[in-house]
């Protein structure tokens, strides 16, 4: 090739090298905007699925009639305490008491024949929501079944627990009748007819298993039903009689702990008290 022909063709070369490099660089900037948008749409996505795979937890984890825990939930926590308590006795640390109470309510079908259905399940619903407010956040509380629900108290013993029922107690026997029909007559106080009985239960002088511990409550929750209901009873109330060395001892006692002296049958008659620090 001549000179004057390669020099053409070199000049030729040198004014197509910067477009072709301008447009690869469009190009980056095309590729890199492309990319950056479809991060940030993945993000979203990624986002929006955590929070659908947060609500079907939750949703899988309450009871739909009344916004508490469901049934799977309170057995799945109760497991989960009973090992924490167990974890704390294996390494010779101060126990962890763990009080349950099982709380049945009377008086709802009364509820239904006077209101119908739809208007019992909204007060019973608001009277859930209402208990829910007399426990601590690290408590637990879920409809165990029917009108049956259940409360978890860690690091809570028997004097502690007593509290809890009696004020639980107190707060169903004074629930007032919720969702009223415009102009309906009755008075502003009128209270729902609903009581409580409540048995007690305490990890581990009354069972070291969930099975036990629930059969526990059961046992208590009879006796409280069978005195009348409106009231408390605990699972395994100590004889009266004078204390000293040949004093019957509580079953089922692992270790020692603060709180765990036994409670004798006790009916419900004050309003609630302070939870405050729970012995």
């Amino acid at each position: 090739m001549s000179t004057p022909l390669l020099l053409q063709a070199l000049a030729a070369l040198g004014a197509v090298a910067p477009a072709a490099a301008g447009a690869a660089v469009l190009r980056g900037r095309r590729d890199r905007a492309g990319r950056r948008a479809r991060e940030a749409e993945l993000l979203a996505k990624i986002a929006e699925l955590a929070g659908e795979r947060d609500e079907l937890r939750r949703t899988a984890s309450c009871d739909p009639l009344t916004g508490v825990w469901n049934y799977r939930h309170l057995q799945l926590t109760l497991d989960r305490e009973i090992e924490r308590a167990r974890r704390a006795e294996a390494v010779a640390v101060e126990p962890r008491p763990l009080a349950v109470l099982m709380v049945e309510l009377a008086g709802f079908d009364a509820l239904v024949d006077e209101h119908g259905r739809a208007r019992a399940n909204t007060m019973l619903r608001d009277l859930a929501q209402r208990l829910a407010v007399e426990i601590r956040s690290c408590d637990t509380l879920g409809r165990y079944g029917g009108e049956e629900f259940l409360v978890l108290l860690p690091d809570t013993g028997p004097e502690g627990a007593a509290q809890v029922a009696e004020r639980l107690c107190w707060s169903v026997r004074r629930h007032r009748l919720t969702d009223r029909h415009p102009g309906e007559a009755a008075a502003p106080d009128a209270r729902s007819g609903l009581t409580a009985a409540i048995g007690l239960a305490v990890l581990p002088r009354d069972g070291a298993h969930a099975a036990v511990l629930l059969r526990s409550a059961d046992r208590a929750l009879a006796a409280a039903r069978a005195a009348g209901g409106d009231c408390w009873r605990s699972a395994d109330p100590v004889p009266t009689g004078p204390a000293g060395p040949n004093a019957p001892k509580a079953p089922g006692k692992v270790s020692p702990g603060p709180g765990e002296a036994s409670l004798t049958p006790h009916a419900t008659t004050a309003g609630p008290r302070a939870a405050g620090d729970r012995p």
